[in-house]
């Protein structure tokens, strides 16, 4: 079972939630952009949540289904079609072999996730099957997607062809992952205190949650170069450099932030003012260049409490998607 891409769309990776355990070597994490629209569409086809998945930007690319598969498109609307047939999003569906999926029109969010039944027969590189662009490993050949290329499945125990109805190139199932508050207000970004935040004076910190930001057209799956009115310090000091993730808020010579994406340096020797709580990362992950933002700061206890709302509705989400998969087979 494979699909082939039949137009490459502008960045065409496979990725999974990230590489860990090598920044000592300079290796950093990786992975998705947006975990949590990742995790979900494994979890509507009955994958395991750190499968490999395909994501994709605008403008996107036009797959041909090789043979029969289950699929779950999730993230940024762009409107997805089959046979140039709209199809829902955040839902599993079943589609037919020789059938064409495209995205033609962008309608919100900046990165699309595509996961299928079974995952990619990729090889993993360090314990992961993301792309590392810059080495040119993991993902498929470590670099985006061609024209021709086609990528493999897994091995499945699902007999898709007996879900499709006859004469149908797709059917859409009857259960949908619903994203709660994840998605809510996405251009509100909370924080929390970084280790430099007392180098900001009080103006600039005031500065930081009342002012609103816009993300510089230069910004990639590296960081985020943010535009607006420049934050004083309190005095100019040189720095070690020090660890850095994914959110962490640095405060650049101009007096300008830079907030670290997915594929982040593994240290930096900028201040580290704050760092974007983990629950609002996917909404980061789906602001794209032009957008503005909001910050807002909060504690860590609260974050942590976000966060584990989220990972128990990503559990009860998992659980039900497998028992439907279960009684549909």
């Amino acid at each position: 079972m494979s699909v082939t891409v039949i137009k490459p769309g502008i960045l065409d990776t496979l990725q999974d939630t990230g590489r860990y355990g090598y920044s000592h070597w300079g290796i950093n994490p990786g992975g998705v952009m947006d975990t949590y629209a990742a995790r979900v569409a494994n979890m509507l086809v009955g994958n395991d949540s750190k499968e490999a998945v395909l994501e994709v930007h605008f403008p996107a690319p036009q797959l041909l289904f090789e043979q029969h598969a289950l699929i779950a498109v999730t993230g940024a609307d762009l409107s997805a079609t089959l046979n140039d047939e709209l199809v829902p999003m955040w839902h599993p569906v079943v589609v037919r072999k020789n059938t064409v999926l495209h995205f033609p029109k962008w309608q919100q969010g900046a990165r699309c996730y595509l996961a299928v039944h079974g995952g990619f027969n990729i090889p993993r590189w360090l314990d992961s099957y993301s792309t590392h662009l810059k080495a040119g490993a993991g993902g498929f050949a470590g670099r985006k997607l061609e024209k021709a290329d086609e990528l493999k499945f897994k091995d499945s125990m699902l007999y898709v062809p007996g879900l499709l109805p006859d004469g149908k190139d797709y059917r859409v199932l009857k259960w949908r992952a619903g994203t709660g508050k994840t998605y809510e207000h996405p251009n509100e970004i909370c924080f929390v205190k970084g280790h430099e935040w007392e180098l900001l004076t009080p103006a600039a910190q005031k500065e930081l949650q009342e002012n609103n930001f816009s993300i510089h057209p230069s910004s990639d799956r590296m960081g985020y170069q943010l535009r607006g009115a420049p934050l004083q310090v309190t005095k100019h000091k040189e720095l070690v450099s020090s660890g850095v993730s994914f959110g962490t808020m640095q405060l650049l010579p101009d007096g300008q932030l830079i907030v670290l994406m997915a594929d982040h340096q593994t240290t930096g020797g900028y201040p580290r003012v704050g760092h974007v709580v983990s629950s609002h990362l996917p909404r980061l992950a789906q602001l794209r260049p032009g957008d503005a933002l909001q910050f807002s700061l909060t504690d860590i206890t609260t974050a942590e409490e976000w966060w584990l709302a989220q990972q128990q509705e990503l559990h009860i989400l998992q659980e039900a998607c497998f028992e439907h998969l279960n009684q549909l087979v």
